[in-house]
């Protein structure tokens, strides 16, 4: 049975709670401030598979100095978003390079970077791919940290075992998956049931070993608004060939049960030797590995023309440093930041996670699944995933995953035309560094 209690009561015990409640946050604030004087910088990371990683570079860098104290924050990009709109942003961010964060960049919300010593590391190889998502003039609004290469894993031992060479052209690659067919060996799991998978994957592999996609996207950015049937480059004009390419390989050459097999399916069949080659990213080799500790595997560029000139793999900017304007301790967050950047840090991050280092003084990774793509790297022949330069809003994904499982690429790719035509129009004009439209 219930007691009755008073309104003045009632009223009197939400104030006392509500006093309670502030008087502990006071005290968990108050255990997070410093006690030594040192000044406190934010630092957000975003990569969940790297927190404990990162964390002991944060007590090593805390343990090293008296002068600054850095507070790991690993609450997502969400959090650090709202953060901008309540003018209290991170000192430093440490997060994948897309386009969401990308937006940060073209509206000058983040300081330049050019004076760092870490600045001047980079390789020029990764400038272009940064300013594909827009720039802030006269600014280095960010550096790239980890670069992630993706590209077709193959089984080795099954390649060897029927006498299969890496193909480097797409006749090569045809003859290849017939021979793989032939001998009863599955060429391509595909897993069609994830559509990140295919974007990633089928979508960007094809699209990327066709096109100059630095290009094509520089030119769909000058259309705007034009986009469409009548432009000298849209989706529907550009991409329809490597589309048919894809369906191709997907209509002929995959399990039969791709349309229903999704990311964990594929690792696992993968692993048990169910095919021949996978088209996933690094990401996969620890799911992989799982399974099969001891398979051997190897990675090559997707051939998608007949010229071996054309192999390229791809690539994204799996983290990049920025620091804010609204930072309130950007000297404190430059010197975390050139902590990170020295060569013993930051080369062993990426060892960590199979990534390759972006500095000009880093080594090539030393892990043989990722050997085949180093040539590619080194040389610059890479590109960004088609499927990450276009705003959420356009569904890239399911529309990749429309035409891998049989949707008319004229028709799909008329559609995005028309979502990119449309974004464009609603778009607001671009801004300098003062703000003032161009």
């Amino acid at each position: 049975m219930r007691t009755k209690v008073s309104a003045p009561r009632t009223r009197i015990a939400r104030a006392l709670a509500g006093l309670a409640a502030l008087a502990v946050a006071g005290g968990a604030l108050a255990g997070c401030a410093p006690t030594d004087g040192r000044e406190t910088i934010r630092f957000t990371f975003s990569k969940r598979e790297a927190i404990d990683f990162m964390t002991k570079k944060v007590a090593e860098y805390n343990a090293s100095q008296s002068k600054v104290r850095v507070v790991i924050d690993t609450s997502g990009v969400d959090v650090v978003s709202a953060s901008f709109v309540r003018g209290n942003p991170p000192d430093l961010m440490l997060a994948n390079y897309n386009m969401e964060v990308a937006r940060f960049v073209s509206r000058c919300a983040l300081s330049d970077l050019s004076g760092t010593k870490a600045a001047g590391e980079i390789a020029a190889t990764y400038q272009p791919l940064l300013d594909q998502y827009g720039t802030c003039a006269g600014r280095t609004s960010a550096l790239p940290y980890s670069v992630m290469a993706a590209s077709v894993i193959y089984n080795t031992q099954i390649f060897a075992e029927h006498r299969i060479a890496v193909p480097k052209t797409w006749d090569e690659l045809i003859a290849a998956c017939d021979e793989l067919k032939a001998a009863g060996v599955t060429p391509f799991y595909a897993t069609l049931k994830d559509d990140w998978t295919v974007g990633q994957g089928w979508y960007d592999y094809a699209a990327g070993g066709s096109l100059d996609v630095l290009d094509v996207f520089q030119k769909l950015n000058a259309e705007g608004a034009k986009v469409g049937p009548d432009s000298a480059t849209s989706f529907s004009k550009d991409f329809a060939a490597p589309m048919a390419k894809m369906q191709q390989l997907l209509g002929a050459y995959v399990n039969k049960d791709a349309a229903s097999r999704g990311y964990g399916d594929g690792n696992l069949a993968f692993s048990k030797g169910q095919a021949a080659m996978y088209l996933q990213g690094p990401w996969a080799f620890s799911e992989i590995a799982k399974t099969a500790p001891d398979l051997k595997l190897g990675t090559f560029p997707l051939p998608m023309t007949d010229s071996a000139s054309d192999l390229k793999v791809r690539v994204n900017l799996d983290l990049a440093a920025m620091i804010p304007e609204g930072s309130h301790h950007k000297a404190a967050a430059r010197d975390f930041l050139e902590y990170l950047y020295q060569p013993q840090n930051i080369e062993a991050y990426n060892a960590s996670q199979l990534g390759f280092t972006p500095t000009t003084s880093a080594p090539a990774p030393d892990d043989p699944r990722v050997a085949g793509m180093i040539p590619y790297v080194d040389e610059g022949h890479i590109y960004q995933g088609p499927s990450v330069l276009v705003p959420k809003t356009i569904p890239v994904f399911n529309y990749a995953q429309a035409m891998a499982l049989g949707a008319k690429p004229q028709t799909t790719l008329a559609t995005m035309d028309a979502d990119w035509a449309r974004l464009a129009f609603r778009a607001p004009a671009a801004r300098d560094t003062k703000g003032a439209a161009q």
